[in-house]
């Protein structure tokens, strides 16, 4: 047995001494599901798959991906909450189904704070104002396409993957905070958005950064404001809205891991031990960034309050927006 793999099992059994005997007997005989509220081959499969090889001989003998799609990710969540707490169940969804949700829709399965264990947050992501052919080539910042839109209102529409996103509230709130009368135009997901402001048939989108990065840096779409506090490591040229003027427009959306409720603590921490260690790894890290996605491991206590605090601060920006899911 070569070295680095003594050590590694050596590891996983001390892991397993310390759940007790009852955890480690169920952790030796069962497969890990990690649920994820998105199709197989989107954003969230490349963190998910990467660390569920991670997880694989550490904290169950098998790790698989499970896409239980639709609802904006609300049939995974639903699904896991329903799930026997053992930890053998994993959630892995983006924040707005957590933290946005709650706000927008009157009546939801689900209470994320009372159903659900925060694991740990995963990765982090901004979102890109972003403008296509259909704005013309002399728009180049957030100034410029305020300036067109008011001179053009029949134009001032901006395409969003999915109506009620937090993509969605951050087109609301430029719309409020800049004086401008904007449209939002909801799309099924971001793939049809994305052939659509390459094609102009609407003029500009807000839209996850990993999404349209090859095409900002190819020059077929122009980055006009990234939604981030501060500028993005992948797209350093294009400026924040705050650096533009619009302070309130910071919108940055996370990855996360949960339990059911009641899930036992101890492995709530061995899990957020071992999603921490694969997220350290260079080539996984690199991986990442190719998409536009940035490691952000926290501590099941950090995740918990990242969670209430995000609730929070939705409550009122989406009280004053006036807006209300529909399924």
């Amino acid at each position: 047995m070569q070295r680095r793999d003594f050590i590694r099992q050596a590891g996983a059994g001390a892991l397993a001494g310390a759940l007790g005997p009852s955890l480690a007997q169920a952790q030796a005989e069962r497969t890990a599901f990690i649920i994820s509220g998105f199709p197989a081959g989107g954003m969230g499969d490349q963190v998910a798959r990467p660390l569920a090889e991670k997880l694989r001989g550490r904290y169950a003998p098998g790790v698989v991906v499970d896409a239980r799609v639709g609802a904006g990710g609300r049939i995974a969540v639903d699904y896991v909450r329903r799930a026997v707490p053992d930890g053998m169940t994993i959630l892995q969804i983006p924040s707005s189904p957590m933290t946005l949700y709650p706000n927008t829709y009157r009546k939801l399965s689900y209470d994320p704070l009372a159903d659900f264990v925060p694991v740990c947050s995963t990765v982090n992501y901004a979102f890109v104002l972003t403008a296509g052919p259909g704005v013309p080539a002399e728009v180049r910042t957030l100034a410029d396409y305020l300036k067109w839109v008011q001179a053009n209102p029949q134009a001032a529409t901006y395409g969003v993957p999915a109506a009620g996103s937090a993509l969605h509230f951050v087109g609301m709130l430029l719309e409020r905070h800049s004086g401008r009368k904007l449209t939002a135009v909801p799309y099924k997901g971001g793939a049809p958005l994305l052939n659509d402001v390459l094609g102009g048939q609407v003029p500009v989108s807000v839209s996850v950064l990993g999404e349209v990065m090859p095409y900002i840096r190819s020059g077929r779409l122009r980055g006009l404001a990234v939604s981030s506090a501060q500028r993005s490591p992948f797209l350093p040229d294009v400026p924040t809205f705050v650096e533009q003027g619009l302070a309130d427009v910071v919108v940055q959306e996370w990855l996360g891991w949960f339990l059911p409720a009641r899930a036992p603590r101890e492995r709530v921490q061995q899990l957020n031990a071992l999603v921490g260690e694969g997220l350290r790894d260079p080539a996984l890290v690199d991986s990442l960034a190719r998409n536009g996605l940035q490691p952000f491991h926290q501590s099941s206590e950090e995740f918990a309050q990242l969670v209430r605090g995000d609730l929070a601060r939705w409550a009122p920006i989406v009280k004053s927006s006036g807006f209300t899911a529909e399924d």
